[in-house]
């Protein structure tokens, strides 16, 4: 694999100067020039109107081959203490539309033990369930769950593999990429199918949100990506869409696991579970101090929601990390969302702008908050906010 300038085509304009992220493309005598340490990235090649830059990929007939023989979209339906999280439906339903665009079938693959509700995943489009049922699973065991999935992909050869961005997600699925040598994409925002190559087109923000990155995984099976909680939208379950369960028989003596689960402890702070929550009130530095989280917590109690914050306020130690909303926190798609005294980073617009309802209060009218809110209440947080607690009390 290599980056390839040709000399006769480039014109020396520079556009593809700017367009490098490394700043490693420089114009010497009207032409072009490369510095080491180039990614392959491709956006040189894509800034070039004139075509002079291309990146070829080495593959070998025999690999190419082995490429073609990968088929079908595969959906980790992830579970915890036998129930399916919200994720897994999220991304059967996205699964389902890039199913169709391949004319390909759709896959739920379930590790636990007595897990419910598995019918729910034909519901939202699963063909086919390969359900793993096992005590030794119950707990989502990494070292368990990452050699059987390897072995089942080794077996059945899908052309992509999709799980959702949680604890447990990000924990084993790098590990299952890394024993099959292929490529995979954490926290995806998008995804979508280049058609004529088959290739998954992996959308993710880098560089601090400031750049949305389209990543492909041209010479290696399967393509394989991350996927954050409340990116795509659960369709509505058709209940009438039935499948097949393929049962898998599951010898825990075959493999080794280093690690032994002794307890797991809930956190019993957290009423609402953040990523499920309907209503989210998230609150900033503009709080001041620690202590004025009451406030929310008051005004999400009325209002029946789960308490967020802003990185900042979890830096300065003022509330858990499992509240965090963002870039390197959650992300949320709740029906409303109540942002107080946060200004908008873009890490943490990352994480929540996808919400129906944006409603921000803060003293500051510049506040880049307010680009992305439905309602804007330019005031001081903490007038406003007993306001809506007493009105919402009223009522």
């Amino acid at each position: 694999m290599g980056i390839n300038f040709d000399l006769e085509k480039c014109v020396g304009c520079g556009s593809c100067v700017p367009a490098c992220p490394f700043g490693l493309l420089e114009i010497v005598d009207d032409k072009v020039q490369l510095k080491e340490g180039c990614t392959l990235c491709g956006a040189c090649r894509d800034a070039c109107a004139y075509e002079a830059i291309t990146i070829e990929v080495e593959t070998s007939p025999e690999s190419r081959a082995d490429i073609d023989s990968y088929r079908g979209i595969w959906v980790f339906a992830e579970q915890h203490r036998a129930n399916l999280k919200n994720v897994s439906f999220e991304l059967l339903s996205k699964g389902r539309e890039l199913a169709d665009i391949l004319s390909t079938e759709l896959c739920a693959i379930c590790f636990g033990y007595n897990v419910t509700n598995t019918d729910l995943l034909f519901a939202y489009g699963a063909d086919k369930i390969y359900l793993i049922d096992n005590p030794e699973l119950a707990d989502n065991q990494e070292d368990y769950l990452t050699y059987q999935f390897v072995e089942l992909i080794r077996e059945h050869k899908p052309e992509v593999v999709l799980a959702g961005a949680t604890a447990l997600g990000r924990s084993f699925f790098p590990r299952v990429a890394a024993i099959l040598n292929t490529g995979l994409t954490a926290d995806c925002t998008g995804l979508d199918i280049d058609t004529e190559k088959r290739l998954l087109l992996q959308t993710r923000p880098t560089f601090g949100g400031n750049i949305m990155a389209t990543i492909i995984c041209p010479a290696s099976r399967p393509q394989m990506a991350t996927v954050r909680p409340r990116v795509f939208k659960k369709v509505q379950p058709d209940t009438g869409h039935k499948g097949d369960v393929i049962r898998v028989d599951f010898k825990p003596d075959n493999f080794q696991t280093r690690t032994m689960l002794l307890e797991f402890i809930d956190e019993v702070t957290e009423t609402v579970k953040l990523e499920d929550a309907d209503i989210i009130v998230s609150g900033g530095r503009g709080l001041g101090k620690p202590e004025n989280f009451k406030l929310l917590e008051e005004l999400a109690g009325v209002l029946g929601a789960a308490l967020g914050a802003s990185r900042a306020t979890v830096d300065e130690g003022w509330i858990p990390y499992s509240h965090q909303v963002g870039q390197t926190g959650k992300t949320v798609c709740p029906r409303l969302y109540i942002a107080c005294g946060i200004s908008g980073a873009i890490q943490h617009l990352a994480g929540m702008q996808t919400s129906d309802i944006i409603v921000a209060i803060n003293d500051d009218p510049n506040a880049p908050i307010f680009e992305v809110a439905t309602y804007g209440i330019v005031g001081d947080l903490f007038e406003v906010v007993p306001l809506l607690i007493k009105k919402l009390k009223e009522q």
